[in-house]
């Protein structure tokens, strides 16, 4: 059966009404082009539940010295680099962009102790532009397993316009619990310890809650 995500179930109800009506508009007023309308209306509202959709994803192993992918996606980035926001020292990035096609739901990578959260506005370069980590509407999330602190940020995208996040400053979360929803196209980057042994390849395809990024101590 196709879950749907909460965060769909609005726009879908809406979205329907709408499709409904101007399918009823053009059977009485242009039927010659009422085949052609519902043919795309129902294209339209397809994609609309596909895209929310939230299938049940249980982490194969609780375990907080392994991070999970926190998202579907494409891994596009793995990396050393300066973060500046909460560390202000080197980090290993891990990139993964997600699709329009792709599953939109967040989780936690790793179960614990929310130290930081914080919103930031910004622009909306396409996902996978260097500049969008920092440049882009943006949530930064700090989750503190236990010995370590993993850092996650949701960034925006071209068509992403708008960032869900699930979480705050002194929660405790559970490893693979939702932690947010990003619409239309986004990504997710993964700020993790040097001696973070990492498990997946750059443009390697991951599955949240399913694939391991990576290790820790």
């Amino acid at each position: 059966m196709l879950r749907i995500h909460k965060e769909g179930q609005r726009l879908l109800t809406i979205t329907g009404i709408f499709l409904l009506l101007v399918n009823l508009v053009i059977m009485r007023y242009a039927d010659h082009l009422s085949l052609y309308i519902l043919a795309l209306s129902l294209i339209v509202f397809g994609f609309l539940l596909y895209f929310f959709r939230n299938p049940k994803r249980n982490i194969q192993e609780s375990d907080n010295s392994l991070i999970y992918a926190p998202a579907d996606g494409k891994v596009v980035a793995i990396e050393q680099v300066e973060e500046t926001e909460y560390f202000n020292d080197k980090r290993i990035q891990v990139s993964i962009f997600m699709s329009p096609t792709n599953v939109h739901v967040n989780r936690n990578p790793v179960g614990g102790k929310i130290n930081y959260y914080k919103y930031h506005p910004g622009k909306y370069h396409v996902a996978w532009h260097p500049k969008s980590s920092t440049d882009n509407e943006r949530t930064t999330v700090v989750i503190h397993n236990g010995k370590k602190e993993i850092l996650l940020r949701q960034i925006a995208g071209f068509m992403a316009r708008r960032i869900v996040s699930y979480v705050k400053e002194g929660m405790e979360v559970d490893q693979g619990s939702d932690m947010g929803f990003i619409k239309f196209g986004s990504r997710v980057d993964l700020f993790l310890p040097l001696d973070a042994a990492i498990e997946i390849k750059l443009d390697q395809k991951v599955v949240g809650n399913q694939t391991v990024i990576a290790k820790t101590s």
